[in-house]
């Protein structure tokens, strides 16, 4: 009886151990496939943040380009603002004009009807100076 009492006690210990690795199985079954779909996981989001990637360095690159192009626009533009006349420079020109009042400037043919209208206007005095001698 000693010997089926003793083969008794090791076949429950072997049955318990037996059974305590099933669920040992099991959980370790049940953290291989969720470690298996975390890897996919993982692999789906690097692909994903890959591609979001991929398309911020292009966006990037644009940025970089219209951001070139606006500097050479500026550049160009500020060549082009130096060839403006200044302020100082617009000042001496208005003193200049305003010395020579271009305003009262005359024509050739203004020149002409004062030069006749003078003439006239002497002959009318030498009428009268001599005109009224000989009479």
């Amino acid at each position: 009886m000693a010997d089926e009492t003793s083969f008794g006690q090791e076949g429950a210990a072997t049955a318990d151990i037996i059974s305590r690795t099933r669920v040992l199985e099991g959980k370790y079954n049940l953290l291989r496939d969720r470690v298996l779909v975390i890897n996919q996981n993982m692999i789906d989001e690097y692909k994903r943040l890959l591609i979001e990637l991929k398309g911020l360095n292009s966006d990037i690159k644009d940025v970089r380009d219209d951001v070139f192009k606006i500097k050479e626009a500026l550049k160009h533009l500020i060549k082009e603002l130096d060839l403006f006349a200044r302020k100082e420079d617009v000042k001496v020109l208005e003193k200049y004009i305003n010395l020579w009042n271009p305003m009262k400037f005359t024509t050739e043919q203004d020149v002409i009807n004062i030069i006749k209208e003078h003439s006239r206007h002497k002959e009318q005095e030498a009428v009268k100076k001599y005109g009224a001698k000989k009479r």
